[in-house]
């Protein structure tokens, strides 16, 4: 299999070529954990292709494998076995370094807590990352601005801690935050587990028009039927391994415009 470089911030990035028109695609990956003298294979050979621009919905029971089928695709944790690909780079052939720049430019992450700095403002929160990127702080913060209002984040609470706002307006702003860097793929953990049920909802028709407008890739997990429904397609695992994998049974959630 042949690789080659790139280079990107005076680094070289290995990018190994696959013949793949697919966002993410999995190859009888596995993923064990020791536990004494045994291992738990938390992903038993699973494979899936996600193609660009579909949102897909991974459902499951507590402890099926979901969150660790997406830390795999995040490449924050590699596979015991079988090979994770997302947007064309096999993440195994990759340096600690060079997936953490992959992340960086191409993937965003929502997570159910929301993980926003406490003591930085709403501004600052979405900005941050393009810090790593080598944008100067003025254009990051024209950046955030426009990213913000583009999810429904009014300019009058943009120097607000996050504490200070609902869990709604929170997970928006994680959302901005995961859009800044302009990633392909976006992957949200649980992104309506704090929320209530309209709130939530909230989230979801925001995700879903990214998804249409921006023809964003979203890979959600969740454990939640109705959220599921917002995916083109649902694929349920139990016990690390896939047992389901169809297309949504429903009409999916309304799509706002963007900034309106």
């Amino acid at each position: 299999m042949g690789t080659a470089s790139g280079a990107g911030n005076g680094a070289s990035i290995r990018v190994t070529a696959v013949q793949t028109t697919a966002a993410i695609l999995l190859e009888h990956v596995s993923k064990r954990y020791s536990a004494d003298t045994s291992s738990i294979a938390a992903i038993n050979d699973v494979n899936l292709s996600v193609p660009e621009g579909q949102f897909l919905s991974i459902m499951g029971a507590s402890g099926s494998g979901k969150s660790t089928l997406l830390n795999l695709i995040a490449g924050l944790d590699t596979p015991s076995d079988g090979r994770v690909v997302v947007r064309g780079q096999d993440l195994a052939q990759l340096s600690d370094e060079e997936r953490s720049d992959a992340r960086l430019h191409h993937i965003g992450f929502v997570f159910q807590s929301f993980n926003l700095f406490p003591t930085f403002t709403v501004e600052e929160n979405v900005a941050w990352p393009l810090k790593f990127m080598g944008v100067r702080w003025r254009q990051a913060q024209q950046r955030a601005a426009m990213t913000l209002q583009q999810v429904g984040i009014e300019a009058a609470v943009r120097d607000r801690r996050p504490g200070e706002l609902s869990g709604g307006e929170q997970q928006r702003i994680a959302i901005a935050r995961s859009l800044v860097t302009e990633p392909k793929v976006l992957l949200a953990d649980e992104p309506t587990g704090n929320l209530d049920s309209r709130t939530g909802q909230a989230v979801l028709d925001l995700l879903l028009t990214l998804n249409s407008e921006r023809h964003l890739t979203v890979v959600m997990v969740t454990h939640n039927a109705f959220a599921a429904t917002y995916g083109q397609r649902t694929v349920e695992l139990q016990d690390g391994s896939i047992v389901r994998d169809a297309q949504a049974p429903r009409e999916r959630g309304r799509v706002v415009p963007l900034g309106g």
